[in-house]
């Protein structure tokens, strides 16, 4: 699996980046309540990354990872310890500047693999996108956001309530990527929340206190499995193939 950050620019020079596409992990630096690390949203894109990358790679079409994005919005959790939230607009602008320089670089295409799901970073993402399109439009850009139909529908029954922060979701995940950074004593003894956060949302409020998730997880983290983990992992891979597939 080719990443770009562990390239020399020797090695990037000997390639074709009009015949990669590439993959740009997206994630946060957030609470994830006391059983998750704050990193997990980044575990969780690096993962979707590297499925679709192989799944990409299984039909001739070839890619490289850049390194991740981890720091972003934040704002849900901005009240919690260790959560390191930035500004939206800043955001945007880097994502817009990083797009603009794979373009320059002559890159095929970049698809997102975004596992953050607070709505001021979506704004970002969109806006960015939207400015792309019309500073660089020889770039084709892949963003399937599992936030909407028909991505997220794809997903487990806990994802698609909306009571998916830390849970029994992303929890699984972590599980089956980095077990050693789950809290599992913890995790099991924690009641489930089936507060939806995306209603919470759509009815304006603005933080995981106020949305009914005083300790900043909604889900079942009891219920968390590292083969529900690897099922997710590759229907989040399949989701972006097909979004990087679609791309004229």
């Amino acid at each position: 699996m080719r990443r770009l950050g562990h390239l020399t620019y020797t090695e990037v020079q000997d390639l074709d980046p009009g015949a990669l596409v590439a993959i740009l992990p997206v994630g946060a630096i957030e609470a994830h309540g006391p059983h998750l690390p704050l990193e997990t949203d980044v575990i969780i894109a690096e993962a979707m990354a590297e499925s679709g990358a192989e799944q990409l790679a299984e039909v001739g079409i070839e890619s490289v990872i850049l390194p991740p994005i981890a720091y972003t919005s934040a704002a849900f959790a901005r009240n919690f310890p260790g959560t390191l939230s930035l500004d939206a607009d800043a955001v945007e602008r880097h994502m817009f500047e990083l797009g603009s320089a794979l373009a320059v670089q002559g890159f095929r295409a970049l698809a997102i693999a975004n596992a953050h799901l607070d709505p001021g970073h979506l704004a970002s993402i969109r806006g960015a996108i939207e400015a792309l399109e019309q500073a660089a439009p020889e770039l084709s850009i892949a963003f399937p956001d599992i936030t909407r139909r028909p991505w997220g529908g794809r997903l487990t029954e806990e994802f698609r309530s909306g009571a998916c922060h830390a849970g029994c979701y992303e929890g699984s995940i972590v599980l089956a990527r980095r077990p050693e950074l789950v809290r599992q004593d913890v995790a099991a003894a924690l009641t489930d929340n089936p507060v939806s956060l995306s209603t919470a949302v759509r009815d304006g409020l603005d933080s995981f206190e106020t949305a009914g998730g005083p300790d900043a997880y909604f889900g079942d983290p009891a219920a968390a499995t590292a083969e529900e983990g690897q099922a997710t992992i590759t229907a989040l891979g399949r989701i972006l193939f097909e979004a990087v597939a679609a791309l004229d």
